[in-house]
């Protein structure tokens, strides 16, 4: 029986507390493991695919080395993005398994890995020109993200106000707890069509009042 060591890795803390991106690797490497051998342990670092000083990674090759096992990966990219580094870690004899790709061998992985980083180093020269030519051109790189945030907060603000409306003055006078459970009795939704908790409510009425008394 094969023993394996799962190593995942997400770019940044809010992808590691939301699982985005990490779910999708656990699905894949428990697909791949449960029809090979066993997982013995996994690791997780929340670190840039550029930066190769991964403490997690360093404590999976570790014990790989320990109990002779593989260390399973679910995609090259998550893994790194650098040649040298995946060739450093195939140098020291440790067997690096790629659930989305399994039949792979090394060299092939050295190829996927260098067609990668390539790719990505035209990504980058593209976008800095794109970036350049935007900037000759007079373009005020950022707007629309600027735009995109000034339209959330005054769609945020009409909401709370528009739920504020519905709120007589004897149920503002009730708990958050009280409001909320109302609210869902009712029917009634928040601007993302989910059900209303006490701290919903207590978000929404405070935006209400800050923007009642900031004025338009």
């Amino acid at each position: 029986m094969i023993k394996f060591v799962a190593y995942f890795r997400v770019s940044t803390q809010r992808q590691g507390k939301s699982g985005l991106g990490l779910a999708a690797q656990h699905r894949k490497i428990s697909e791949f493991v449960a029809g090979e051998g066993t997982l013995i342990a996994d690791f997780c670092d929340v670190q840039s695919g550029k930066d190769d000083s991964r403490t997690e990674l360093q404590k999976a090759i570790q014990l790989a080395k320990r109990e002779n096992a593989k260390i399973v990966i679910a995609r090259l990219d998550r893994f790194s993005r650098r040649v040298s580094f995946i060739a450093g870690i195939l140098e020291q004899g440790i067997g690096l398994v790629c659930a989305e790709m399994p039949n792979a061998t090394d060299f092939q992985l050295h190829i996927f890995a260098a067609l990668a980083q390539e790719e990505r180093r035209l990504i980058s020269e593209r976008t800095k020109a794109a970036l350049a030519e935007a900037k000759r051109r007079g373009k005020i790189l950022g707007s629309n993200g600027r735009n995109l945030a000034a339209k959330n907060r005054k769609d945020a603000d009409d909401f709370a106000s528009q739920l504020r409306a519905k709120l007589d003055e004897d149920l503002l006078r009730r708990s958050y707890c009280e409001i909320a459970r109302h609210l869902n009795d009712a029917g009634i939704t928040t601007a993302t069509g989910r059900k209303f908790y006490p701290q919903t409510v207590k978000n929404y009425l405070t935006r209400h009042r800050e923007f009642s008394d900031g004025g338009i």
